[in-house]
C-alpha cells in the first residue's frame, strides 16, 4: 500500500506540474483546476505513504527524483523543451543519489 501511494503521488505530481506548464503562467485558466487538484492529491498521497511507514528521506527523495526525471522527459515530447546530454547526466546523478540514500536506509 505504501509504495502504491508513493507511486500515485509521483504520477499525480508530474501531471500537475505538466498542467502548470500548459497553463502558460496561469494565463490559461482552464488548467488552474488540474494544477491545484493535482498538487493537493499528490501531497495527500505522499502523506499516506509516510503514514504507512516509508521513511521521509526515502519517500521525498524518490518523489522528487522521479518527478524531476519524468517532467523533464515528458516536457521534451509535450512542449518541445530541451533535454540535453548534460540534463540527462543530471537526471542520472539524481537517480543514483536517491538509490544511495535508499541503500543507506535499508541497512539501518
Amino acid at each position: 500500500m505504501m509504495w502504491l501511494a508513493l507511486t500515485g503521488a509521483i504520477v499525480v505530481e508530474v501531471f500537475a506540474t505538466l498542467a502548470l506548464r500548459a497553463s502558460d503562467g496561469l494565463r490559461r485558466k482552464v488548467w488552474l483546476g488540474p494544477v491545484v487538484a493535482g498538487y493537493v492529491a499528490s501531497f495527500y498521497l505522499l502523506w499516506l505513504a509516510l503514514s504507512c511507514g516509508v521513511p521521509v528521506g526515502i519517500a521525498y527523495g524518490i518523489w522528487t527524483a522521479c518527478g524531476v526525471a519524468l517532467v523533464a522527459v515528458l516536457a521534451r515530447f509535450l512542449f518541445r523543451e530541451p533535454l540535453t546530454p548534460v540534463m540527462m547526466l543530471g537526471i542520472a546523478l539524481i537517480a543514483s543519489g536517491v538509490f544511495t540514500i535508499e541503500l543507506a536506509g535499508v541497512t539501518h
